[in-house]
């Protein structure tokens, strides 16, 4: 064996050293990321399109006393908010129908369409009216939570 092949060797086994080890700290590297991430990134918050969801949600981050007033109030508006909760997710319904249907008509496109508005100003009133009623009874601080409040927001942990 000769100085020049016996270099070579050494080479190329220092090499593969320095290469083990900078993959291993690479993967750690991105192990060490990906742990992070997940321990320090919020769920994602999955919207829904049902109201009650969604103001479970909300009453969560608002000081105590408001939360169950806010979760009381729905409970005793329950129907009435159902009620047209249901009627404007079937108005929404009937214009995907009417999308679907071959031949497509425009008119009865239109008409689902005037429906659907009428069933979403209906829901909206409903809605809007129990919380006007639920804001009256609130404290200035639940107030400004409520106004404050975005669905991307954690529970309010510290509730009294």
């Amino acid at each position: 064996m000769s100085v020049a092949h016996f270099g070579s060797t050494a080479m190329t086994r220092g090499s593969s050293r320095w290469l083990l080890l900078g993959s291993l700290a690479l993967n750690l590297f991105f192990v060490g990321v990906a742990v992070a991430m997940a321990i320090r990134s919020p769920a994602a918050t999955a919207w829904d399109r049902d109201v009650f969801v969604r103001v479970s949600r909300l009453s969560a981050t608002l000081p105590k006393v408001d939360g169950d007033l806010v979760l009381d109030q729905m409970k005793a508006h329950r129907a009435a908010i159902a009620d047209a909760q249901d009627r404007y997710f079937a108005a929404r319904e009937r214009i995907h129908e009417t999308l679907r249907h071959d031949p497509f008509k425009v008119d009865d496109m239109r008409a689902a369409m005037a429906q659907t508005r009428a069933a979403r100003q209906n829901y909206d009133t409903v809605i809007q009216g129990v919380f006007a009623g639920i804001a009256e009874k609130m404290s200035p601080a639940g107030r400004r939570a409520l106004a404050d409040w975005r669905a991307t927001r954690k529970p309010n942990n510290d509730r009294q």
